[in-house]
This record gives C-alpha cells, structure tokens and sequence, in this order.
C-alpha cells in the first residue's frame, strides 16, 4: 500500500489515514485507518496537526491545491465601512502600544501599568455598538496573521464579554479583561521563528514553546498585580481533565480566570489566522467545544459560551460545505455547530445532514 504524508489544508473527506495521529503529548486522537470526515479535519486543524500520512489513493486529489478562502461581500462591506476604520484604527494603535508595553516588560523589567492597559480595552470596546458589533469587527480582522499582540488584545475583548455576560462586578471585570490581555506574555521571550513555524515542530521546539506558560509566570511574578493574573498566565493551557500543560492540573485545581480565559485564548486562536492555516469557521469550532467542552473546560463558563453565541451567530448568512448560501433561522439548542439554514425557499437542518456543515460565516 502506498501512502503520502500532506499538509492538514489538502485533506479531503473519504482519504483513509495510513498511520496513527498523535498530539505532542502523545495523545492519541485519529487511528490508523479512518476515513477521514469534514469533522476530523477540523480536529486535527484544532490540535495544530500540520501533516497527515494518508493512504495513496487518488493522485489526483492528492496533488490538488489547496482552495483559498472565499472572500465574501459581508466583509468587503464592513471593512469599507467608518465604524470599522475606527475600530481597526484603535485596535492597530493598541497594538503599538501594547508591543511597546510588554517589550519593556519582558525584556526590562518594566512596570506594568494595569489602569493604563485597561482602559486601552474599554477604548476599543466603546467603539461597537454591542457585543455582536464587536464579534463582527473581529472576525473582519481574522486574517491579520499576529501570535502575539492581536490574539492578547482579541482575547481581553472576549473575556471582557465574559465577564459581562457573567455579571462581574467592576473589579472582577477588570481583572478577567487583564488576564486575557497578559495570558501569552511568556511568548515574548519564545523564538519568533518557532511561533511562527509552518512545519511541524520538533519535540525540542514544542518543548520550549509550551514553557511560555511557566515564562509567563516567572515575568509577572515580581510585579505588583492581581494574583489571578500570575496564575492565568500559568494556567491558560491546563484542562480540566487533566489533559493541559505544564501540569495537569484538572479542574478544583485551575485558577477560575484561566479557566475562561482558556476558552477564549482557544475560540480566538482557532478563528483566527495563522502561519500554518487559514482561519477556522467558527461553527467548526462550536462543534470541536461541543464534542470535547464538558470534560476539558469548565461547564459552567462553556454553557455560557453557547448560550451567548447562539444570539451572535442567529440570522448571520452562511455558505454551506456544498456552496449554497443561506442564513441562520433557527439554532438548534443542543447542537448549535448544526442550526437550520433557509436557502431561498428551503430550510436546512443541518441535524438531518451529517455530510453537510457550515464552512464560512458572509
């Protein structure tokens, strides 16, 4: 039998995978001898699973390229638009300013001015009309390829959310929103060329890539900050199952800032784009939490997630895996990766058609 190692990007649904697929922590999560399904593409997508060997089959599927993503017109709209310009001028200048901050921070022991870094975020949160004028603007500026400085500012916006969805008083709110914005702080003192690597990482790299976490850690521990900050820069990638890093902690034992942090550092990462990917589409990404959310993350904070994204995604116009356009009518309450699409004068339950799904949100 013949097989082929190729990017994740050019699976396709139907090729059989010829060896086992494992995580750097060596957990198993694709055998040897699936067929692949537009679902487990995106699992290996999620687990940052760069190449596949796969059994060789169809040269010609195999040497196809790999489809860009679609531009759309909702976007195109949006980005020509003032408010966005506002928007993604105030973030752009955030991010000066953040980069210059944390520079000094990591390289010169500088203070970290929290009411300085805060109000930066609600500058930037005055500037959407609402939580789903905020979404929008984001996703507008997924393809703005930063490991760093974007994806901390991105998940200070989400936590801030969080926090408001979850009625934290002032203090909490500020808190939460500071351990989004300083959660990857440790990645300042990584090796550019190691977050920013197409290839798979050896064992070494990601070894000293996940030491961002305990980085980050040793960083803000000399500052005079709140502790819940310290401990999420730690804790950002424990699980409550255990399955996390650097160690394994499950869930009585996870700081509860980290613990929504980590779902926003997740949903962010994943939506957004990177060296190695395109931007995943968020409903690929409710699927993969509702799959593996109840056991890895918190229930409490990941039902507050859904609960706040079925409004956000409700009536957004989609492209469906089959290239139809629609838009969302109903969200099905118990799977809502899985909503009703009206086509035209069809309605879709995507319930009823497991080989169907939503590929890009218009």
């Amino acid at each position: 039998m013949k097989t082929k190692k190729i990017p994740v990007n050019q699976a396709v649904p139907g090729m059989i995978v010829a060896e086992n697929v494992y995580t750097f922590s060596n957990q198993l999560i694709i055998s040897e001898g699936t067929k692949l399904s537009d679902k487990i593409i995106t699992r290996l997508k999620f687990y940052s699973i760069h190449q596949v060997i796969v059994q060789l089959q169809d040269e010609m599927a195999l040497n196809s390229p790999v489809n860009p993503v679609n531009s759309n017109l909702y976007l195109g709209k949006m980005r020509s638009t003032e408010e966005f310009e506002d928007f993604s001028s105030t973030v752009l200048s955030t991010v000066g300013r953040f980069h210059n901050a944390m520079d000094d921070i990591a390289n010169n022991n500088g203070k970290i001015d929290t009411d300085s870094l805060y109000r930066d975020i609600k500058k930037i949160m005055a500037r959407g009309r609402n939580n789903l004028h905020i979404f929008d603007m984001l996703h507008c500026m997924r393809d703005y390829d930063d490991m760093s400085y974007i994806h901390s500012i991105n998940v200070a916006i989400m936590c801030h959310m969080f926090g408001v969805w979850l009625n934290f008083g002032p203090r909490d709110l500020e808190t939460l929103t500071l351990c989004g914005l300083l959660h990857d702080i440790g990645k300042l003192v990584i090796p550019s060329e190691i977050l920013t690597k197409k290839e798979t990482l050896t064992q070494e790299e990601y070894d000293l890539l996940k030491s961002h976490a305990t980085r980050g850690y040793k960083i803000l521990e000399q500052h005079d900050i709140n502790i819940h900050i310290k401990m999420t820069a730690m804790m950002h990638h424990e699980r409550c199952d255990g399955s996390g890093y650097p160690m394994g902690l499950t869930s009585a034992q996870i700081d509860r800032f980290a613990k929504i942090v980590m779902i926003a550092d997740v949903y962010d990462a994943m939506t957004s784009s990177r060296s190695y990917r395109n931007p995943l589409c968020p409903f690929e990404v409710i699927s993969l939490f509702e799959s593996e959310g109840l056991t890895k993350y918190d229930p409490k904070y990941i039902m507050t997630l859904f609960d706040h994204i079925s409004q956000l995604y409700l009536n957004s116009s989609v492209r469906l895996s089959d290239g139809r356009v629609g838009q969302v009518v109903f969200m099905n309450r118990n799977t809502l990766s899985r909503p009703v699409i009206q086509c035209g004068e069809e309605f879709v339950d995507l319930i009823k058609f497991s080989n169907l799904y939503i590929s890009e949100i218009l």
